[in-house]
């Protein structure tokens, strides 16, 4: 089998996280989350491409990600893979034309498939087959894309336009590529059945796109080779320049599909965006009514509503409910009409106008080490839960304003204080004075949980002097 004969995707892991608020936050956006399933939707689309007999991916996410993307990544069993750093999102313009470049010094010949991260498909064998059809025609030198028959007028789709009604599943030429239009154009377009929505994936040589970056947007095409140029290593991550951020922010469907030709499949595989709580709200078994509950949640007497509950503790109960979504977790609420797409934004808009930790935040803070969850604060004091995979460890480091106790709940801790050094293990504690230099470390198999009681004048994030970390954190 030549380097030809196998695509390597190109998973795109950006986003801030607002349009399935307060799920998916700035600090943990949609792609991260468990939204359909028991996995997020970043690691159903590593086993979904994986499945179809895809080469090791190539995935593209800002640097605050890296450790969530390593993380899942290593649970889904996926080698081989790259990940590649924006220091600045820059739209996917930006993003393809770095893997491109990537892709042009190894083998210009190579099938690259961009595929979002936070799609859905029902149908993988389907899928499957569509990109194997897709590859065909994409190894003669041609740019394809998949297009799903819309069953509605979406405004937040872009459309590729036929010649004539796709009949069946076989790749043809498109006449134009149209993105996002205004309800009337969406509505004329849907009305006229020659449109298909556009489902974000792009198959091509890296030849063929290098070219195409070239004639229509060589601005972008020029950011992205510094940035390659002046990458970096950054422990398994590789880091793009800089130079990056000068990149136009432009699409791919405006930076070069409004100006080439190229072929469609159409993909019938059970298709959608996760885009809205009404697309998730489809994707969730529902009952007679069209009640979707995930999570202690019950509905009476309810219509074409979604229930849901993150947090195992908090039950929520909808009575009389028609068109709504009532998201629960933690530390905040939703209650939203389902047709409402944009409003959702305006809610994290609004909380974030008003100075809430929730509106980009999620109550559990991830490291790279593992997680931490306050749960409880007040003047002088804090209460953390704090969990340490197994051969996790924090940095070597020092606090100016406070004191921590550390109770040791499960499994075991390596703990350093000063020049000393001892291990601990469940119902044991340990005190760090204000100033002492400290560490903790989990040397077991199995996760380390503890009660951290911090003390001071001052207990945020920022109190911290790193002296040593293996995770290369400033």
């Amino acid at each position: 089998m030549t380097s030809t004969d196998l695509i390597t995707p190109v998973i795109l892991c950006g986003g801030n996280g607002t349009r399935l608020w307060p799920v998916s936050r700035k600090s943990r956006p949609k792609q991260f989350c468990s939204l359909t399933g028991e996995g997020s939707p970043f690691q159903d689309t590593l086993r979904r491409l994986e499945d179809a007999g895809c080469a090791a991916p190539m995935v593209i996410t800002h640097a605050d990600y890296r450790f969530i993307a390593a993380d899942q990544l290593a649970e889904t069993g996926s080698k081989g893979h790259a990940i590649l750093l924006e220091a600045e999102g820059r739209n996917t313009a930006a993003s393809v034309a770095v893997a491109v470049v990537h892709a042009m010094s190894e083998d210009p010949e190579r099938l690259m498939l961009v595929a979002p991260a936070d799609h859905f498909v029902a149908d993988e064998l389907q899928f499957a087959a569509a990109l194997g059809a897709g590859a065909r025609v994409a190894r003669n030198g041609e740019i394809v894309i998949f297009g799903v028959r819309p069953d509605r007028a979406e405004t937040g789709y872009g459309y590729i336009e036929l010649d004539s009604p796709a009949a069946d599943d076989t790749a043809r030429r498109f006449l134009r590529f149209t993105e996002k239009p205004d309800l009337a154009t969406a509505e004329a377009m849907v009305a006229g059945g020659c449109h298909l929505w556009n489902a974000g994936l792009f198959l091509f040589t890296a030849r063929r796109m290098h070219a195409a970056l070239s004639r229509h947007a060589p601005k972008v095409l020029a950011a992205a080779e510094q940035a390659v140029a002046t990458a970096s290593r950054d422990l398994d991550f590789v880091r793009l320049g800089e130079t990056l951020a000068a990149a136009p922010s432009l699409s791919l469907d405006h930076a070069v599909m409004e100006f080439e030709t190229g072929y469609v499949v159409p993909l019938s595989a059970g298709w959608n965006d996760l885009g809205s709580w009404r697309t998730i709200w489809q994707e969730t078994p529902r009952d007679a009514a069209g009640v979707a509950c995930t999570g202690p949640a019950k509905a009476i007497d309810c219509t074409d509503t979604l229930l849901r509950s993150d947090d195992p503790d908090i039950a929520v109960i909808g009575v009389g409910l028609k068109n709504i979504a009532a998201i629960v977790t933690r530390d905040a609420v939703l209650v939203a009409d389902l047709s409402t797409a944009q409003g959702v934004r305006e809610a994290v808009d609004t909380a974030r106008r008003a100075g809430w930790k929730q509106a980009e935040q999620h109550r559990r803070d991830e490291r790279p080490w593992g997680h931490f969850e306050t749960l409880s604060l007040g003047r002088r004091y804090q209460v953390k839960s704090i969990v340490v995979k197994p051969g996790g460890r924090l940095s070597l480091q020092s606090h100016m304003h406070r004191a921590e106790h550390w109770v040791i709940v499960e499994g075991s801790a390596k703990v350093t204080i000063g020049r000393s050094e001892k291990l601990l293990s469940e119902n044991q504690s340990v005190y760090i004075p204000l100033g002492e230099i400290h560490r903790l470390a989990n040397p077991g198999k199995v996760p380390l949980r503890m009660i951290e009681v911090q003390t001071g004048s001052y207990l945020g994030e920022d109190d911290i002097i790193r002296y040593e970390d293996i995770y290369a954190r400033n």
